[in-house]
Formats: structure tokens, sequence, C-alpha cells
């Protein structure tokens, strides 16, 4: 069965494909509508189509019968054949995209997908089945709610659920043993600190504060840091973790696969973050967090339902600019005693 463009509420698919966004943050955003897929239609097997690793963050969640990785194309004109050949042999009944590309929507297409819903960006609304329009206010509500209100094609109602990852066990108690090898103890109060993001540095705040902040708070002899980074934000990681000391301060930047980051997150007292990836894992990790905004917006991106923020509200911000043009007074507005502050009030609320 193929529907018209327009809401359909009787409609129950067998086999769902769901298109994951491609960034991390954006990924775990995402998890509430798959949560709120099996939901709807509990007798569906659920498919999240992942780019990259990206994937893994959602193995052994309940809402996900099957994840499929897949490589980006190095070109629009060399998108995988494979990849379509295999997707047209699932015959699923329906795609939901929750990437607004012409290209995820093209995939879709090529697939044959039946039923091929997404909001309807420029070009690519002929390729859906059921294009629904962008919400009018779409920077001004957080994009898990932006994701969910495509199920309300369906007659589906914007539920409570919140971002959420899953750890086992065996995962949990082995980042405990590396945490012990690394000579954190159960008492100590362990601060995990990711002081990059994968935008840009417009995103980022000042690494020599982070520095400062560090020896500040190590002035406290129960607090452990431990520092995260990918491979671009390894440099800014190995120069702020210069000179502390190696018994306190743990630098874990490109040490990590996005299984472990997640169980190290989980296993801290307290996250300190810039907006990214790192955050909404902490926040759907349930690990009492911190994060510092400047050229985006909390409003939109920032931890949902959950969570510290500090935001200064400069006429420029947010700008969503990878680099700042200017002087960069959304983040050098943010002290070091005020983010040590907030931290140590968070440490105090949670050890009540």
């Amino acid at each position: 069965m193929i529907f018209p463009k327009a809401p359909l509420l009787d409609f129950f698919p067998q086999k769902i494909i769901v298109r994951m966004p491609n960034w991390l943050g954006d990924c775990i955003m995402a998890t509430p509508i798959l949560a709120d897929i099996k939901k709807h239609w509990p007798k569906a097997t659920v498919t999240a189509l992942c780019q990259g690793a990206i994937g893994d963050i959602l193995a052994h969640d309940p809402s996900v019968d099957r994840v499929i990785k897949f490589s980006k194309a190095k070109s629009f004109f060399s998108f995988q054949q494979d990849l379509i050949k295999n997707l047209r042999k699932e015959r699923y009944d329906l795609g939901l995209l929750l990437t607004n590309s012409f290209s995820s929507a093209w995939l879709f297409y090529q697939a044959k997908i039946k039923n091929r819903v997404g909001y309807a960006a420029p070009l690519r609304a002929p390729l859906l089945t059921l294009p629904v329009a962008f919400p009018t206010q779409k920077n001004q509500q957080h994009l898990v709610i932006t994701y969910k209100k495509i199920l309300t094609a369906f007659g589906a109602s914007i539920s409570p659920t919140c971002p959420t990852l899953y750890l086992t066990e065996e995962e949990k108690l082995k980042a405990q043993k590396q945490l012990r090898a690394y000579a954190v103890a159960k008492n100590d109060i362990l601060i995990g600190i990711n002081p990059g993001a994968a935008y840009g540095s417009a995103k980022c705040w000042l690494p020599e504060r982070f520095k400062e902040l560090s020896l500040k708070l190590l002035k406290d002899s129960k607090i452990k840091l431990l520092y995260f980074g990918d491979q671009g934000g390894a440099p800014v990681v190995d120069e702020i973790c210069k000179n502390l000391p190696s018994d306190r301060v743990v630098n874990l930047a490109t040490k990590t696969t996005l299984r472990e980051l997640m169980a190290f997150i989980d296993a801290c007292d307290l996250f300190l973050t810039n907006d990214s990836g790192p955050m909404h894992m902490a926040a759907a990790l349930c690990t009492p967090l911190l994060a510092l905004f400047g050229s985006t917006s909390a409003i939109a991106t920032g931890p949902y339902l959950t969570g510290e923020i500090i935001h200064k509200q400069v006429a420029c911000s947010p700008c969503y600019r990878r680099e700042c043009p200017i002087d960069f007074r959304c983040m050098k507005q943010i002290t070091v005693d005020e983010v040590y502050q907030k931290l140590i009030d968070i440490i105090h609320s949670c050890h009540k």
C-alpha cells in the first residue's frame, strides 16, 4: 500500500527503516522517535540506517531490531549500489527520513521503499510519498520535538520520551576496571571534561580556561579529571593536560570507541562540556552535566530536559558559525570562577 500525500491514521507497516542523522549529537536526539515508532507500531520491525560508526550507539536499544551502517558516498553520482540493492531486497513498507538532504530521499526512492516520509526540504518533496511541512518555529523548539513531529503525520501525539542510550553491565564493569587502573578510586569525585566540538571552534570555551579551571578543581584532593576528545580535538586536550598531575588527570582523547566513551561518561559523577555529541551522550545516560553554549542555541540543541547550561545572551548569539569572525564575546564572557562555582554547586546537590 502506498498512501497519498496526506496524514494517514490507519496505516500499519510491518517493516520500517529510519534514516538516522549523521552527527553524533543529532543521532542521540533522534533516539526518542525510535521508542515512539515502536510504541505506535509495536508489531513492526524497526531498522536504523546510520552513516559510519554512529550506529554503534544504538546497540542494545530495545526499540531497534537492526542497525545498518554504511560508508559515506564519495559523491552523489557514486551512490552505493550495493546498499540500494540490499535495501530493495528488504521490501520496507515505510521509510522515515530524519535527515533533510536530497541524497537521503533519493536513496530511499532508488531503494523502492514504498512509503517515504520526511520534511519537505527544497527539491526533494517529489521523492517523498508524504512530505511533512517544516515546523514554523523550527529554531525555537528543541530538535527532539522536531524529530517527533514527523510522526504526527500518522496521528501520533508528541510523547514525553527523552533521548536514551543503553549500556550492558559488562561495558560498565570494563570501564570501572579501567578507571581503577588509572588510580580512580570509588570514593573519588570523577569529573569528565569534553573541551572540543566537531562542528567548529565557535562552540568551544577557551582551552586556557579549561586548564585554569582544572587547576582550581584539583585543589580538592577528592576530585579527579577525565578528559575526552576526538582526533580533531586531541591536540587541544593534549595542551590542556600538559603539566597537569598525571595521577589526577587522565587524558583519554582518541583512546576510546564510541561505546567505551559512553561507558566512561556513565561512570563520571559530573560532566563538563561544550555543545557537542558527548554532551547529548551524557544527557542520554543521565550523567549530571554542565554545558557551555556560545554560537549555538540551547533552546534547539541543549541537553533535553536535563543538565545545567551557561549561555551568555550576547547580541550575536546564536550565530551558528564554525569560527567566530569578531571577538568571541559569547564564550569569553563565561568566566573560570563562574564555571567552577556551578560545578561545585552541582557536586553538592548530587551528594546531599
